[in-house]
């Protein structure tokens, strides 16, 4: 049998994700380096050369991105590092500079560690294939929740690159630690894969990319047993689902709410409330999404007190009365009913219970519910308060919802609120 010419790992790897042509492969390296805040982009030729018999050895820039694209070693995608005369067993130079790369991007991320702790971490990394310490899982949970914190009061984009990194990381040394550990660190991958599928949804990357982050959050908690953590992924792939698709958002839904597991009250609250917005959205009456949303309050209602929100928290711990009555007035508006929702919102949205990113998306929907209640200038102006909270930080979501009402009030394109929320959208960067 005859082998394929140029370098078959690179194409092969490229059309199982989904990326048909070069032209692809340079769009979604484009997404991803943005994503990253890597000013580098590509363009068909450089693809083709990497397709080539001699791809050659990406640059630093390059390396990061193609790693964050693939979430493979490079060398699986046909690359060769340059000879660096190391012998078998030895750590390369350009391995090292890849622990050191990752080691720099971990504690950059991760300001709150004490001394001891950063040390201890540094070592951890240093000597993973001899180091069976519980205790390196919790500083690196410690990182994923410091990593989260930076989303929270600075946008998704400025995470992004300190996500990746961590969860290079974890992948790297769930291979080389003994098998307790590893068990462990597949846990918190999970969480971390889940995380960084957010971040990625919120920057605005193509949906394939959050999609492949989410595939292996289900795989690292399938692995190792967690049921729940399952669930709530598959709870993160509804939320992600396209409106336009319900079904796929109600199958996933129900899943996570119904499937073989047992989800912790707050969790399987938010699940429900998310079969209530898919039934909206799939034509269900107005009296079965008013059903399933108090299937979701009944089991809100046997929930102990409530926790900070926490990426290595249990799950949904920070799930509130406020944030399901505010999404539940997103089903309302999803069943035709935006009157309705626009009482929600603006009672609950007043008591200012809810974190900048939250409250940037909840004001996104009370423009839209108001635009459908006919008072396009006043969904005008809580539409233009709304993009104050999320331009900035680049919240993702809170923007697309702002994009959908100004859809929305095309027809009233003339009057001078609408017009100067078209044209602030107009204004931010792609």
């Amino acid at each position: 049998m005859s082998q394929i010419p140029g370098n078959p790992a690179f194409r092969t790897a490229r059309l199982e994700r989904g990326w048909h042509s070069q032209t692809d492969v340079a769009d979604a390296y484009a997404a991803h380096a943005a994503a990253l805040g890597e000013p580098d982009s590509i363009d068909v030729r450089q693809v083709r050369r990497w397709e080539s018999a001699k791809p050659g050895w990406p640059n630093t820039s390059a390396r990061r991105v193609l790693t964050a694209m693939f979430q493979i070693p490079l060398e699986q995608l046909g690359f060769r590092p340059h000879h660096t005369g190391a012998k078998p067993g030895e750590m390369t130079t350009e391995d090292a500079v890849r622990r050191r790369s990752f080691l720099q991007g971990v504690l950059g991320a991760a300001p709150l560690l004490t001394d001891a702790g950063r040390e201890r971490l540094t070592a951890s990394l240093r000597h993973a294939r001899r180091y069976a310490d519980h205790a390196l899982v919790g500083h690196l949970a410690a990182v994923l929740d410091e990593v989260a914190r930076t989303d929270g009061s600075t946008g998704p984009r400025r995470a992004l690159p300190a996500a990746t990194e961590l969860l290079a990381v974890i992948e790297q040394l769930a291979r080389e630690t003994a098998v307790p550990v590893r068990h462990e660190l597949l846990g918190l991958g999970a969480r971390a894969a889940e995380f960084t599928a957010w971040l990625h949804r919120d920057a605005g990357a193509p949906p394939h990319v959050a999609g492949f982050f989410h595939d292996r959050a289900v795989e690292w908690a399938t692995v190792t047993g967690d049921g729940p953590m399952h669930a709530y992924v598959l709870l993160r792939k509804a939320q992600a689902a396209d409106r336009d698709d319900p079904a796929r958002m109600l199958d996933l839904a129900r899943t996570a709410a119904h499937g073989p597991w047992r989800l912790p009250p707050r969790a399987r609250a938010e699940a429900l409330q998310q079969e209530a917005r898919a039934l909206a959205l799939s034509g269900a009456a107005p009296d079965t999404v008013a059903r399933t949303l108090d299937e979701a309050h009944h089991a809100l209602g046997q929930a102990g007190p409530a926790a900070p929100a926490s990426c290595t928290g249990p799950l949904c711990a920070g799930y509130t009365q406020e944030r399901l009555m505010a999404q539940a007035a997103i089903s309302h508006r999803e069943a035709g009913q935006p009157a309705r929702a626009v009482a929600l919102l603006q009672e609950h949205l007043a008591h200012g219970a809810f974190a900048p990113r939250d409250q940037a998306f909840f004001t996104a929907h009370l423009s839209g519910a108001l635009a459908a209640s006919g008072e396009p200038d006043h969904a005008a102006a809580t539409g233009l308060a709304a993009l104050r909270l999320a331009a900035g930080p680049g919240y993702g979501q809170a923007i697309g919802e702002l994009r959908r009402t100004a859809a929305q009030l095309r027809p009233h394109a003339r009057r001078p609120a609408v017009r100067e929320l078209r044209q602030a959208l107009t204004a931010l960067p792609i």
